[in-house]
């Protein structure tokens, strides 16, 4: 909708099984063909303001039932494949071993290690053992790094430490190992004016909402390269996401609808 992908590009996107996303759509009844930028939407939408569970603990450490989002931080996903040889787990001296999931695990390590180093975040939650038996030597370990940072040369520095680390220790236990970024979303500030807005017409309602980042993308991220947006966060007392756990109380809530409540008021007849 926004063009920022190219509708080609979306339109070949796969999923594990290989269906394109074109493919999925027309099976579903859509047709792919429409896919593409909505060249008037800057017209049609004065703005964009999304309220949203915060996934962490800030608001909660602030004592603030809402905040207003300053920022989303500069992220991506990078693929990394160490290479090695499929031998048997019983006969296959360790001298004689190119085993991937070493180096692989030396980076799991080395990437937590950076993050920490660099005040960032780093994740490797998803991997693939090839061929995965549990009495086997691996011939090859894919797995993904999703780092994130304040800013982007930090993430920047970030990536490029935890692929050092990789290649060296690839080398040492004669494993090949290859990367490559899969997807990159740059830092997102939002609106200011709008953000002020927003800060001003929760405090005439004596609503104080501190302003904070947020490491997670969101449809207002994408929006804001087309029209203004902001972003109002409700409390996590939690402070876990993606997951059952994650929890915002009733009232909570009902703040978090009163501020969007009163943003819209003020942008709509002031």
């Amino acid at each position: 909708m926004t063009g920022v992908v190219e509708p080609d590009v979306a339109r070949g996107l796969t999923d594990a099984d290989g269906i394109t996303l074109a493919a999925a759509m027309a099976g579903a009844g859509l047709d792919p063909s429409g896919l593409g930028a909505d060249v008037g939407l800057a017209e049609r939408v004065a703005g964009f303001i999304e309220l949203h569970v915060e996934q962490g603990s800030a608001l909660g450490g602030l004592g603030a039932p809402v905040g207003v989002g300053e920022s989303i931080w500069p992220h991506g996903r990078w693929r990394i494949d160490f290479g090695g040889r499929a031998d048997h787990a019983g006969t296959t001296r360790l001298a004689d071993r190119r085993d991937p999931m070493l180096p692989y695990a030396a980076t799991v390590l080395a990437a937590r290690e950076a993050a920490s180093e660099f005040g960032a975040l780093a994740t490797m939650s998803k991997v693939r053992a090839v061929p995965g038996g549990a009495n086997g030597i691996c011939s090859a370990v894919q797995t993904w790094l999703d780092a994130r940072a304040a800013d982007e040369k930090t993430l920047e520095s970030l990536v490029a430490r935890v692929m050092d680390s990789a290649r060296k220790s690839a080398d040492q236990h004669g494993v090949t190992v290859t990367s490559r970024c899969e997807s990159f979303t740059p830092v997102v500030e939002f609106d200011r004016d709008l953000r002020d807005r927003v800060g001003a017409a929760l405090a005439r309602r004596g609503v104080t909402a501190p302003v904070l980042p947020t490491g997670a993308g969101h449809d207002a991220g994408v929006l804001a390269g087309v029209v203004p947006t902001a972003m109002l966060f409700v409390r996590n007392r939690t402070g876990v996401s993606h997951s059952p756990a994650e929890h915002a109380d009733p009232e909570d809530c009902a703040a978090g609808v009163e501020a969007l409540a009163a943003v819209l008021e003020d942008l709509a007849c002031r």
